[in-house]
């Protein structure tokens, strides 16, 4: 019995030290095996590998996909201009040398990333202090980026990791700023406004006057015209009268009565004070007789 006892312990022994000595690695991670802090080995192909049992020998597993350093909080820097900004950006990257990354961090992620932002933190500082805020935010955008992914892959090399990309999510002024810009805006769109709105008035006058001018010359060319037409028709009609009457000089002298009385009795109530044997009543007197008196 005492012998069976014996032989269970040895085996549940047995199978912890090979258990301690198996290790299973994923294909999205690498497996770091070091023995008092000295790396031995990196195991980058997935499966099942061997390993001395604690404490000869330890194993730590590294994610080898690429992740993501965001900060929760935006940082502020000061721009050529002196004045304070908002930068929240984040930092796509990944481990390419795990043995490297392993001497600097001892495998910790969390010391990486606290690493890894001071480094682009110092990286942004030294290209915005160098831009205004207007290049920042639109005119060279990507120079900054590209300059700042540049500067953090040269200091991220040496702690064996590799830097994929660096953007720049939002660019803001702090809020003690922010009303003074808007103002500024607002004035900026005001004073464009009001230089739109006098040069199209501006322009409304001018084509006014303009139009003005056009129908005064058109009416001046069309009574001229009408004029023209009407001293043409005058002139016609009087070489007309002249043709007419001068084939009957009497017929014409009646003519010109028989208008003078339609003149002066033209209502009912009108008067004239006259010598009744004047001639203006000539041809009152021979009416019917044929031939008017003289």
């Amino acid at each position: 019995m005492n012998r069976l006892v014996s032989y269970s312990i040895a085996a549940v022994i047995g199978l912890l030290l090979l258990s301690s000595t198996l290790f299973l690695v994923d294909q999205r991670q690498y497996a770091v095996v070091f023995a008092l802090g000295e790396v031995k080995k990196v195991i980058s192909e997935p499966g099942l590998h061997f390993k001395l049992p604690p404490p000869f020998q330890n194993v730590i597993f590294m994610d080898k996909r690429i992740l993501t350093l965001d900060t929760p909080d935006a940082d502020r820097f000061i721009t050529a201009e002196k004045k304070n900004i908002l930068v929240d950006a984040y930092v796509k990257w990944k481990i390419a040398e795990p043995k490297l990354f392993f001497v600097s961090f001892g495998g910790d992620e969390r010391l990486m990333q606290d690493r890894m932002a001071q480094i682009v933190k110092a990286a942004l500082n030294e290209e915005i202090t160098k831009r205004t805020v207007r290049e920042v935010i639109s005119g060279e955008r990507g120079a900054v980026m590209a300059e700042v992914q540049k500067k953090v892959s040269e200091e991220a090399g040496q702690i064996g990791v590799d830097i994929i990309d660096v953007r720049l999510k939002r660019v803001d002024y702090v809020d003690q700023i922010n009303a003074s810009v808007y103002e500024r805006m607002k004035s900026e769109r005001a004073r464009v406004a009001n230089e739109l709105r006098s040069t199209g008035f501006a322009e409304s006058e001018k084509i006014r006057a303009d139009a003005d001018r056009q129908r005064t010359v058109i009416l001046a060319d069309a009574y001229r015209d009408a004029e023209n037409i009407r001293g043409d028709g005058d002139a016609k009609a009087s070489q007309v009268y002249a043709q007419a009457f001068g084939q009957s000089p009497e017929f014409y002298k009646f003519y010109r009565s028989l208008e003078a009385y339609r003149a002066s009795f033209k209502n009912r109530t009108d008067m004239l004070v006259i010598d009744p044997n004047s001639e203006f009543f000539s041809y009152f007197k021979s009416a019917g007789s044929g031939n008017a008196k003289k």
